[in-house]
């Protein structure tokens, strides 16, 4: 799962566009419509703050203008990309406060540590996980280490033409 976009400092990073196909573009950006709201680790919002606010077109109108809570413990004050807010205090708190008060689906995007930490936590409702015809030998574990077992109910899988499989997965 690392370096999907093209980060430094990974052999394979940028794996992620070998396999990009209109059918696959479309259920993310219906993925992003859909939601009411992202929440962001502070390397994946700073990533994205980098990248989006240049960007045109409805699956970038749509990140650019939604609300974005980032979970952080090494940002401060007010964070520059529209409707940008640390979540304060504790984050499993904050994460359940936005859950709450949210009127939609909350989207996490990228955020590794962030979704470890909502999975030790009971914070995630739904996982959709693609999966991608590439074996990159290497890279960080998707799932945090746990003495935990966590059964997953599979909701949903959807086939692209690229050779990815979107899996989604309820939290049971």
């Amino acid at each position: 799962m690392e370096a999907p976009g093209g980060e430094e400092g990974y052999a394979h990073s940028g794996w992620v566009f070998d396999f990009m196909g209109s059918d696959q573009e479309q259920f993310k950006l219906q993925e992003t419509l859909d939601a009411e709201s992202l929440l962001l680790g502070r390397v994946t919002y700073e990533g994205f703050a980098a990248a989006w606010p240049e960007r045109g077109g409805e699956f970038a109108d749509k990140v650019n203008s939604m609300p974005k809570h980032v979970a952080s413990t090494t940002l401060s004050g007010e964070l520059e990309w529209e409707n940008s807010r640390l979540i304060d205090g504790d984050v499993p708190d904050g994460v359940r406060r936005i859950k709450e008060q949210a009127g939609g689906p909350v989207l996490v995007a990228g955020s590794r540590t962030l979704v470890h930490s909502l999975l030790e936590n009971g914070l995630v409702d739904e996982l959709r996980v693609l999966v991608f015809p590439v074996l990159l030998g290497s890279g960080r574990r998707l799932y945090p280490d746990s003495p935990d077992k966590t059964k997953l109910e599979l909701a949903d899988t959807r086939p692209f033409s690229s050779g990815v499989v979107a899996n989604t997965y309820r939290v049971t």
